[in-house]
């Protein structure tokens, strides 16, 4: 299977690449290391030309020399990444260390912190149990025991300062660690975009072995590459592009409203398809509900009315709420929905998610994009704006695909990076993180097969159109 792109046909692998004016280097990061930075510096800027003249060879057209220069010059923009890359990892990577030994000591200024404190306590304690009779009878004379009371005062005010001591290197240590979480999520970005520098080498290197193989005088042959890489393209178009809960539609077209959505958001559209097509996935692992031959019918899989009034009249809190409760009131608006548009007679049938077994939440997700009743009309009028319509459709592809990218641009998929992306898939699909407290959330592995769906994408059916 060919997998020859031309000059018009190669679009990179959206690397997060770092613009004109934009550090490579944290301001605490280049004061501790100058020279490292300087040199990421020229490192991003010997990218950023070289990303130029691929930008100049790609609006000459197709051809077996324009071809050739564009492959070579894409390889060098490639390689620049990976040495930027690198670069960046190192960095990174001392700088961890130093997060990671800036926390050791706050802790231990946190353990020898209680310490003081229960020694002072204990002080406290026995000045506390020393009766004026007792200094009377005692061997003490009264100024040894006015000391003692000079001490204890001493220990109060100590023990004042310490408690306020040890609760500023405690908000000091969790600062440190969350500062210590997102060096190793950059981290975990540049290698994410490292390896995808390198597997892009890998394969215009190919693309341009093959194309030198062709003797440039072998009219016939070149042009044979590109009908092969027309049949390609256009059996990627035609391919069936499998959506939850509706007819799969073409590939070709899930990519223009893909791109559509793109141009609104900002969100990459390989990225879009690649949540859709795992929604679809997880629609055939997962099952649906409140369709005809489902036990489960939509008032049993969404919160309604009474859960709301519960949250209201505790204080709009579910904490010790007597009865069923829930932030929002999702039958009401899914019925709403279904009374707006055209496509179904009642909320009988209509297929919905089903809660996730063994895990807290509920279902009632619709359509393509998932949405949730109560979410769908927070992103009604934004959804209605970009099509100049007055009732978008959670079912129809165009719609849902582009409140998908508007949800993920808020979610913060629209900066193209790596981490954030993967943080936007984990939010999109728990309401959560990737990682909470440390520790892997809910909708970790979702994030991390979304960004693997997405990298193949791009590389196997977005690149190979692009001509």
């Amino acid at each position: 299977m060919y997998k020859f792109v031309t000059a018009t046909a190669i679009i990179f692998l959206l690397i997060p690449v770092v613009t004109t004016g934009q550090s490579a280097c944290p301001s605490d990061v280049r004061a501790r290391e100058p020279v490292a930075c300087a040199e990421l510096d020229k490192l991003v800027k010997e990218e950023s030309e070289a990303q130029k003249e691929v930008d100049r060879l790609k609006g000459l057209g197709a051809g077996f020399a324009s071809d050739i220069a564009f492959l070579t010059q894409k390889i060098k923009v490639a390689q620049a990444n990976i040495k930027s890359k690198n670069n960046q990892i190192a960095l990174l990577t001392r700088d961890i260390a130093v997060k990671q030994s800036e926390i050791v000591v706050l802790d231990g200024r946190i353990t020898a912190g209680r310490q003081a404190i229960a020694a002072i306590l204990r002080k406290t304690n026995d000045i506390n149990s020393y009766s004026l009779a007792e200094a009377v009878l005692s061997d003490k004379n009264l100024s040894e025991f006015f000391v003692d009371i000079d001490t204890y005062a001493s220990t109060e005010k100590a023990l004042a300062d310490l408690f306020a001591e040890l609760r500023d290197v405690r908000a000091q240590t969790e600062s440190e660690k969350l500062a210590l979480n997102k060096k190793r999520e950059a981290e975990a970005s540049a290698r994410a975009a490292l390896e995808a520098a390198k597997k892009q080498v890998e394969i215009a290197n190919a693309e341009k072995k093959t194309l030198l193989a062709i003797n440039d005088a072998n009219k016939k042959t070149y042009e044979q590459v590109v009908a092969d890489r027309r049949t390609r393209a256009n059996h990627i178009r035609a391919e069936l592009f499998q959506l939850r809960d509706i007819e799969p539609i073409e590939f070709g077209d899930a990519l223009r409203y893909a791109e559509q959505a793109s141009a609104k958001t900002g969100v990459r559209p390989a990225f879009i398809l690649a949540v859709l097509q795992y929604e679809s996935k997880l629609g055939a692992n997962v099952g649906r509900c409140n369709r005809p031959q489902d036990v489960k019918k939509w008032q049993d899989i969404m919160p309604g009315p009474l859960h709301y009034s519960n949250y209201l009249n505790n204080g709009r809190s579910c904490r010790n709420a007597n009865g069923p409760c829930s932030y929002r009131d999702d039958q009401s608006a899914f019925v709403r929905i279904i009374d707006e548009i055209d496509r179904y007679s009642s909320p009988e049938g209509v297929p919905l998610s089903c809660p996730i077994v063994g895990l807290p939440g509920w279902g009632g997700a619709m359509g393509p994009a998932q949405f949730i009743p109560t979410t769908w009309e927070l992103f009604k009028s934004k959804i209605s704006n970009a099509f100049n319509i007055r009732t978008p459709d959670p079912w129809n592809p165009e719609h849902a695909i582009t409140a998908m990218a508007l949800y993920l641009a808020e979610l913060g998929a629209n900066t193209q990076d790596w981490t954030n992306e993967r943080t936007a898939a984990c939010k999109y699909n728990s309401g959560s993180t990737c990682y909470v407290n440390g520790r892997a959330g809910l909708g970790l592995s979702y994030g991390v097969n979304v960004m693997a769906i997405a990298e193949s994408i791009q590389r196997d059916k977005i690149d190979p159109l692009k001509f």
